[in-house]
């Protein structure tokens, strides 16, 4: 089993935790240690061994005396047979929450695509990993991700975001610009340790836009990206570190349950490798990690690398500003690419048949323009890897 990877920063501690049985011992543990508050927001909970678990430690943390708040996005639910059922036991026992975005409305088409647990306003859980046996475990065909243990003060404002959120999701008549105004607020733009939020509103994208702050003068950038699917200004300025002679490296996923997602991020090679951008595609077992790495900061959470993620849901990244972190997490990615596949401008060239291009082409607009569950139904053909 994969060890955590530990660091400080500005008197805040963190562990990195890629391993999948980690994670499923971490919440647990988590859960069983809060002793007066626990707050949940997350994108999907499934009714499997381990959702049974995590449900059953909320249900005796509420027994015990503990507030206990739960949110899952509605999309993130529709793959349990009965999720009232499901949850009643939680609710018995005195728990909080709902379903985000549930009925149909102007704010259908938004998914809180957040993965968060506060314990006790004083230790945080954050990254990409759903609450499911997949996301939960280490065997062959379980999805390869991260999360990342927070503990000191910043996470005080974080459980301040999570309270303005959870009030907004309880109101069925907010409006959509008090959500951006919300997101805004509650974002940093200064200090090591920077919460960065994304919310559906053009005025308002505080991670991308800290992102692209961070890309301006990069040199070396190191770019995780379980869905790879920008838009055209974020792929300009990828391509610009690399033509100005910076280093960046891009590791997307070559298996995953959205074989379109994979032939989306394929439409935007030709152009990364002319660049001179490298790529390598994860072979191990499905991708769904979500980590930007550039120069000294260091990105990390909920967001996907595509349009949805960076304009449209809403996301939570921590960056982290500090030279050792920044060090760590690069070499944890050189780690992920003895498990990867290099892909030269000559292997690209092979694939990059007319039909291979039309069909990577349909799912970029796709997978840039539809929720992920359309695309997964699709599930368009990727073809050969040769």
């Amino acid at each position: 089993m994969e060890p955590e990877i530990a660091f400080s920063v500005a008197d805040n501690d963190f562990a990195m935790v890629p391993s999948g049985a980690r994670r499923r011992g971490l919440i647990l543990d988590t859960i069983g240690g809060a002793r007066e508050t626990l707050d949940l927001l997350f994108y999907d909970f499934a009714d499997d061994q381990s959702g049974v678990a995590v449900r059953d430690a909320l249900i005796a943390a509420a027994r015990r005396g503990v507030a206990v708040r739960l949110v899952i996005d509605g999309f993130g639910l529709r793959d349990m047979a009965d999720a009232e059922t499901f949850f009643a036991p939680l609710r018995e026992a005195g728990a909080s929450g709902f379903a985000f975005n549930a009925s149909l409305g102007r704010r259908y088409l938004i998914r809180n695509h957040q993965k968060i647990l506060i314990a006790d306003g004083a230790t945080a859980i954050i990254g990409g990993a759903n609450i499911a046996d997949d996301y939960l475990g280490d065997e062959d065909g379980c999805w390869r991700d991260l999360w990342l243990r927070v503990e000191g003060d910043c996470v005080v404002a974080l459980g301040d975001y999570y309270d303005a959120i959870y009030e907004w999701m309880g109101d069925k008549k907010a409006r959509l610009r008090k959500l951006a105004d919300l997101v805004a607020r509650a974002s940093t733009t200064s200090g090591p340790l920077q919460w960065q939020f994304s919310a559906p509103w053009p005025r308002h994208t505080p991670w991308p836009s800290g992102l692209i702050r961070d890309l301006w003068s990069a040199k070396e950038v190191d770019l995780v990206a379980a869905y790879f699917s920008p838009s055209a200004a974020m792929l300009r300025r990828l391509e610009r570190v690399a033509k100005d002679g910076g280093r960046v490296n891009l590791l997307t996923p070559a298996k995953s349950d959205n074989d379109t997602t994979i032939a989306a991020a394929r439409h935007n090679y030709h152009q990364l490798l002319e660049a001179g951008v490298e790529i390598h595609e994860y072979e191990k077992t499905k991708m769904h990690t979500k980590l930007v790495i550039v120069d000294d900061a260091v990105h990390i959470g909920s967001s996907n690398f595509d349009f949805r993620s960076l304009f449209l849901n809403l996301e939570v990244m921590l960056r982290i500003h500090d030279e050792k972190a920044a060090q760590l997490m690069r070499d944890w990615v050189r780690t992920e690419l003895a498990d990867s596949r290099a892909i030269t401008p000559e292997l690209h060239a092979r694939r990059d048949t007319l039909w291979q291009r039309t069909l990577w082409a349909i799912s970029n607009f796709l997978v840039t323009s539809m929720d992920y569950t359309v695309s997964r139904r699709l599930n368009l053909p990727l073809g050969s890897d040769d």
